[in-house]
């Protein structure tokens, strides 16, 4: 008899994991829940298509019918699942079923692909007409109808989305505000000397910034007129929140599955979730919904990127089919394009390594991404960062006009392995051609520097 999975969401974890169970169990009968109405687009080209980058349709990579015809998978949309249960009797008997559009399903294997919500704080006028998020295609196209008829647009929170969003809407002449309350943009994972350049850059470009200031109300009678903002009143006529995700584990909590210090589940190496403490053999685990463990220092944290729900899904995904992959610790390598600027970061930041009680040491510096001779060569800068006991790299920021992301999977690869500075001088190489490095690439410079303050 056919195996039935059942996998609860369309993301990236989602269809990862789907795809992933087909692979591994050509028989299994897969079917998918989404309340959305597309599958398996990119939520983060979002900020791209509304500047006219690139198109809805564009984004979306395939639809419910390609996964049927391709993939023999099942994928019902616009579909609230209203409960999951996976209970054992005092028989020994487990009852597994999902409730979904009013009907119920049973299932052998369960992925919890559920994601994250975008936080909206508890304040007044956030159901205006004119208050938005960004996380859906249809979100998106919402926002994009209201933009026809805005000018004045106030952005909560300052992180990559945030920044991404404000020059995307500058571009196409919109008034742009952006309101964080945290005192420096990209908090948390970028330290304030490398993400001061890239507020200075879009306020170049006329982004407007409101730093060290929440946003405590939202001001309008029938729609959005104004934002409260540390007591001053900015006049808008729409609001996005990028404020951050939260994991939603609303049918996680019904299930009774265990949460972690950060608020979202619990999970083994194989991701499978915990219920009371103990392992449920046959509901698994991806995406924004599970906390990870850091690759860095002991303890947990959070990887709600895009890349780590794919490799989530495809593990989760997996195991529900059979298979007995693992999930390692991680060290969330992210970067982010601002017009001319790519910043990237992995591992800790500054603020991260204190959070987890670190005592860290930092090494910078500054040179180009081509070779000095090469033509349109870009500055970039480079900081590492260690641990003042062991010397191991813990992280790493890049400000370069170009080439980021191969340098930040570099220094990845370094911290995961638990590379010291010393053994990243000694062992490490870099490729060189003209038009793609110096001959000995700027990331050595600021590993030197690192291992004279250390």
């Amino acid at each position: 008899m056919a195996k039935k999975i059942i996998v609860i969401g369309s993301g990236a974890a989602g269809m990862s994991a789907a795809s992933a169970a087909r692979a591994a169990d050509p028989d299994a009968e897969i079917t998918v829940f989404t309340e959305d109405r597309d599958v398996a687009y990119s939520p983060c080209m979002i900020p791209w298509v509304l500047e006219g980058r690139a198109t809805w349709n564009g984004i979306i990579m395939h639809d419910p019918a390609w996964y049927a015809k391709e993939r023999n998978i099942k994928v019902i949309t616009e579909t609230k699942v209203e409960s999951a249960v996976n209970d054992r009797a005092r028989d020994g008997t487990v009852t597994k079923t999902v409730t979904a559009g009013g009907k119920t399903y049973e299932y052998d294997s369960l992925v919890l692909a559920t994601g994250g919500k975008v936080f909206i704080p508890p304040i007044e006028g956030t159901q205006l007409p004119g208050v938005f998020t960004v996380r859906t295609v249809k979100g998106g196209q919402e926002l994009e109808a209201y933009l026809n008829k805005s000018q004045k647009v106030a952005i909560a929170g300052a992180g990559v989305i945030g920044l991404e969003l404000a020059l995307a809407l500058v571009n196409i002449g919109k008034d742009v505000t952006v309101i964080e309350m945290m005192d420096q943009v990209i908090p948390r994972i970028a330290d304030r000397d490398m993400a001061e350049p890239v507020q200075k850059y879009l306020e170049g470009k006329g982004v407007k910034f409101m730093m060290k200031t929440p946003v405590q109300g939202v001001i309008g009678t029938d729609k959005v007129e104004a934002v409260n903002a540390g007591g001053q009143t900015v006049p808008c006529d729409m609001v996005v929140f990028a404020t951050g995700v939260r994991a939603n584990v609303d049918l996680a909590d019904q299930m009774g599955l265990d949460k972690g210090q950060m608020g979202a589940l619990l999970v083994s190496p194989t991701l499978q979730a915990y219920k009371r403490g103990r392992l449920v053999p046959d509901v698994f685990v991806a995406g924004d919904v599970m906390q990870c463990q850091s690759a860095v220092y002991p303890g947990p944290t959070m990887s709600q990127l895009g890349s780590s729900a794919n490799k989530e899904g495809r593990i989760a995904g997996a195991n529900a089919a059979g298979k007995k992959l693992e999930f390692g610790p991680v060290a969330s390598p992210w970067v982010s394009i601002i017009g001319d600027l790519q910043i990237a970061g992995t591992g800790m930041s500054l603020g991260l390594a204190s959070w987890y009680g670190a005592d860290c040491v930092t090494g910078k510096a500054t040179g180009r991404t081509r070779a000095r001779y090469y033509p349109d060569a870009k500055e970039q800068t480079v900081k590492v960062i260690a641990d003042r006991t062991t010397h191991r790299l813990v992280g790493a920021q890049i400000l370069a006009g170009e080439e980021a992301t191969g340098r930040i999977d570099w220094l990845t690869a370094a911290i995961v392995n638990g590379t010291t500075a010393e053994e990243f001088l000694a062992n490490s190489e870099n490729a060189y051609c003209p038009p793609t490095s110096q001959v000995r690439d700027v990331v050595f410079a600021a590993v030197e520097d690192l291992v004279r303050n250390l």
